[in-house]
């Protein structure tokens, strides 16, 4: 399952139960109130069977919503269709719970009245919850960081109808950015508002420079070699590759069969994707940034006297960075330079002290005095967190390249965008000052992307704070 089913799972799956369990709960002791008067005043034995009759509806939810999965496509049916699912649920629910409880020979215990009062107020409520929570998902699910950028690939013939076919069957977090026809030149026209960017020759030149997630293959008359290449392409840029017939003879323990719009598809992916655990990263990403960012106040006005105080130019610095996937964002910290750095770092490149796409130099002049103890103590790079709420970065990740640098990129080096950039990470805490060679920060960036795992991101976190207290800063 590739990631975006997998997100649009867990949401209708986990957020939903707990929505309609919060709802039971609610509606369950609203009902007694209007029926008794007060909950409070029912004896001690009444109290203990009404929170069993509340636990079986529970119960109930849970194993509906699992075994027979009713809420699945949420995010895409209407409203109508909404309301008619919730009310045959909350029918069924109360039928059985009712069977249950009178098996148990519990019934003499429990009001009609209640129930009926119950299934009124649970229907509504449920209705309501699940309106809102449609609305904030949709909006979530369709915003620039969590949309699905998809490129397709496919023949002059089959365009129109491959179009048309993925765009109705395809799940409201995916968007088709681009389109590459491998059978002609039709570079600079568009179908259905969609532009066509590449031809076959420069398929990979042209990807290289996309911001993207995600590729559907439909050819039929290319060699299967020529396709395995291109799937391996793909893969070697770290995105999740959907190709709609089998490869005969294609050995790949990470590829799936399953649905892509309304096509069946032999998915192919470099690695496996853990939702679950990228959803509990990103709510430790909201909750730590909130956290920095109150550092950050805390900090500025020190911050910003001291940086006005020792050059002119402004507080922060601001640079177009490279995101998850190609994606630009603009990326903040407080200014450690004079205003003139960027100019000047072309005339320093002959002093690079690192190989490859990256800069680094012992005593850069472009630093200011204040820079230079705000880079040791990384108090520079606060205002990223104001990044990572928004969704750009992540507080554990890779590093985020430079335009320029990313221009350079090979498919090699691309893959190490398929994972949200971070403040800190691997290369960070394992000596950055040391490393000379930009062979390396690959090579640890994308030893972090294969062996991810929330226990990973916690441990990096930890030694970050010792390199920060230890000194051992950016030089």
């Amino acid at each position: 399952m590739n990631q975006s089913n997998q997100r649009t799972k867990f949401i209708e799956l986990y957020w939903l139960l707990a929505v309609d369990i919060i709802s039971i709960i609610i509606s369950y002791f609203a009902a007694l109130e209007i029926r008794f008067g007060s909950f409070r005043a029912l004896g001690q034995s009444d109290i203990r069977v009404h929170y069993l009759g509340c636990i079986c509806l529970m119960l109930f939810c849970a194993i509906f919503s699992l075994l027979i999965d009713w809420n699945k496509g949420f995010c895409t049916r209407g409203y109508l269709l909404e309301l008619s699912s919730i009310i045959k649920y909350n029918l069924c629910m109360v039928v059985v719970v009712g069977c249950v409880l009178f098996l148990m020979k519990l019934t003499e215990y429990y009001s009609r009245l209640t129930y009926v009062y119950f299934l009124i107020m649970n229907i509504a409520l449920t209705f309501a919850a699940h309106a809102v929570l449609k609305k904030v998902l949709r909006h979530y699910m369709q915003s620039e960081h969590n949309l699905t950028k998809v490129i397709v690939v496919t023949e002059q013939e089959k365009l129109k109808e491959t179009i048309e076919t993925i765009q109705k069957g395809l799940d409201i977090g995916y968007q088709i950015s681009a389109i590459a026809v491998v059978d002609g030149d039709m570079i600079g026209v568009s179908c259905d508002e969609i532009p066509i960017v590449a031809n076959r020759e420069n398929l990979m030149e042209v990807s290289k420079q996309l911001a993207f997630d995600e590729v559907f293959i439909r050819v039929e008359n290319l060699p299967n070699s020529m396709v395995r290449t291109m799937i391996n392409d793909f893969e070697s840029m770290g995105v999740c590759c959907h190709y709609s017939i089998d490869i005969i003879g294609w050995n790949n323990s990470e590829s799936s069969v399953g649905k892509f719009g309304s096509y069946t598809v032999v998915t192919y992916s470099a690695y496996h994707v853990d939702y679950q655990g990228r959803m509990i990263k990103r709510l430790m990403d909201i909750l730590g940034s909130i956290v920095g960012l109150c550092m950050t106040l805390v900090m500025l006005p020190f911050v910003a006297i001291a940086i006005k105080v020792d050059s002119p130019g402004p507080i922060f610095f601001s640079q177009t960075r490279i995101g998850k996937n190609g994606r630009r964002f603009q990326f903040y910290k407080f200014r450690s330079m004079y205003t003139d750095a960027e100019e000047r770092k072309k005339e320093l490149q002959d002093q690079n002290e690192v190989r490859g796409l990256m800069f680094k130099m012992e005593n850069d002049p472009r630093i200011t005095k204040v820079g230079k103890f705000l880079r040791k103590t990384s108090i520079d790079e606060l205002p990223q967190f104001y990044n990572v709420l928004r969704g750009d970065m992540s507080l554990i990740g890779t590093r985020p390249p430079t335009v320029d640098e990313f221009e350079q990129y090979s498919l090699y080096y691309r893959r190490r965008l398929c994972m949200t950039p971070g403040i800190t990470g691997l290369w960070q805490v394992s000596g950055r000052s040391d490393i000379d060679d930009f062979e390396q920060v690959v090579k640890l960036d994308l030893d972090y992307i294969d062996n991810w795992s929330l226990s990973l991101d916690i441990k990096i976190l930890f030694k970050t704070i010792w390199v920060i207290f230890a000194g051992k800063g950016s030089k």
